[in-house]
């Protein structure tokens, strides 16, 4: 494919490399993408889809059992292969033939290989049997290259073969003893899975479990990590690791107790996969974040757009807000702004406007699927003092909502709302319990709506639902 050219370059075939190039095929212009693994990405595979495979079948049954009547119904535990299964099912068997004929169909070209930028606009492709050839962009270059999983530099960790996110995922067997180093998002949810599959799981959060959430939800997930077993161990991290000849692996901590394990996780953050990608050669770093304006392009240190802004960077890469669903979104800005750029379109660059990813700063919403759920949208109450806003929480006991003590007895949980005093708007929500990940759409909208207090009181609630507890915030808050 030596000398061909197309409108667009994508490097990284991802769900964010997907979507850049629809939005780009979808506006008159040509796209062709780059990749050297499987098409779809890192969630399609090892992240979003079979991870909650893996946890689904286990909420189901926990939902079931809260359930007097449907209780009586069930009379043993999960089908830990069927879950495997379907697990499998959902991850297409590592195989992307599905994901290439939709690419095909949907008029975009596909390179595989590794790509590297070799000059402004020119992409060097280096193929499996060691082959090269050359693709130029009469207009840009997208790196949609995503994250990979930290490995720290703990003593004899990297030779003690841990797993990261994608072994995990993967698993064909459930070890006896699951270590996780990682007390976030990834450590929490597969903490979940694999104590519900029938592992013993051991959690070291050396920072704390979920810090970055409010802190009554992340309570509620340590107490019911702790309920079904798992031994939490917060504020201390390993010195050492190492794994003895019979294969088990042995972490000591800090304090010098010694933590036996037949497997153990690194879940301890994620790096941007831009190493040799060619971008020191434009005054970039090497293997570092990708710093963006608000329609994605990259800037050089200082805020410089290189060489007439002809390279964006979308997604994870970009280190903005690491969640599939904001680097789609952050696709569909890049992929159009690329065409009105091209075409000489108006460009809507300002806040909130088509083209500029201000979400991202202001209205995430991310559902993180621990038993019980958390699900939430825009800042925190720390987050949002540390950005200067005055602000006042405002929290409720979720099961004293109608539709929450009917959707489980026992139910358990909270909900909160982050206010505005200035403006009166809702700047962060979180909720805690089963299946609240339902919720977070609302609060998504009231957040980067801007709707007023007093515009949202009219907004009224459908009874006997969990939604009802909007109407118990606002009553809080005094409206």
């Amino acid at each position: 494919m030596a000398g061909t050219s197309t409108d667009v370059i994508i490097i990284g075939a991802g769900p964010v490399g997907e979507n850049v190039a629809d939005r780009i095929v979808s506006g008159g212009l040509s796209a062709v993408i780059v990749e050297a693994e499987l098409v779809g990405g890192e969630c399609s595979y090892w992240a979003c889809m079979p991870t909650k495979a893996l946890l689904r079948d286990a909420a189901a049954l926990r939902a079931v059992r809260q359930l007097p009547g449907a209780a009586a119904a069930v009379t043993g535990g999960l089908d830990v292969d069927a879950v495997l299964e379907r697990r499998d099912r959902f991850a297409s068997d590592w195989n992307d033939d599905g994901q290439v004929a939709w690419l095909r169909q949907a008029g975009m070209g596909l390179v595989r290989g590794r790509g590297r930028i070799s000059a402004p606009r020119t992409v060097e492709v280096t193929g499996g049997d060691g082959t090269v050839s050359t693709i130029t962009a009469r207009h840009a270059v997208v790196v949609a290259t995503g994250t990979s999983a930290a490995v720290p530099p703990i003593p004899g960790l990297a030779d003690a073969a841990p797993w990261t996110s994608r072994e995990a995922v993967s698993v064909k067997k459930i070890p006896e003893r699951l270590a996780i180093i990682g007390g976030g998002v990834v450590g929490t949810e597969m903490a979940t899975a694999f104590s519900a599959l029938g592992a013993f799981v051991t959690l070291i959060a050396r920072d704390g479990v979920l810090p970055r959430v409010e802190p009554y939800a992340a309570e509620h997930v340590v107490a019911s990590l702790q309920s079904s077993g798992v031994q939490v161990m917060a504020g201390t991290s390993p010195t050492g690791v190492t794994r003895d000849p019979s294969g088990t692996v042995q972490i000591t901590l800090a304090g010098g107790e010694v933590i036996s394990a037949d497997e153990v996780l690194v879940a301890t953050g994620r790096r941007p996969n831009t190493g040799n990608l060619g971008l020191e050669q434009f005054g970039l770093p090497d293997s570092g974040w990708l710093e963006v304006d608000e329609t994605l392009r990259v800037t050089a240190p200082g805020g410089h757009v290189p060489d007439g802004g002809w390279l964006y960077a979308a997604g994870d890469v970009n280190g903005r807000a690491l969640l599939t669903h904001q680097g789609k979104y952050q696709a569909r800005a890049a992929g159009d702004v690329i065409v009105a750029r091209a075409t000489g379109a108006p460009v809507e660059d300002f806040a909130w406007g088509r083209h500029a990813a201000t979400a991202d700063l202001l209205a995430v919403p991310q559902v993180i699927f621990t038993d019980p759920e958390i699900a939430s949208a825009g800042l925190t109450l720390a987050a949002a003092a540390d950005a200067g806003l005055r602000v006042r929480s405002v929290e409720y006991d979720l099961g004293s909502v109608a539709g929450a003590s009917l959707h489980a007895d026992g139910y358990a949980g909270r909900a909160g709302i982050v206010i505005n005093e200035d403006t009166n708007t809702i700047v962060g929500f979180t909720a805690v319990g089963s299946d609240v990940a339902e919720l977070v759409h609302a609060a998504t909208i009231a957040i980067a709506g801007e709707v007023p207090l007093d515009r949202l009181w009219h907004a009224v609630p459908a009874y006997p639902t969990m939604s009802e507890l909007w109407l118990r915030l606002l009553e809080i808050a005094g409206r």
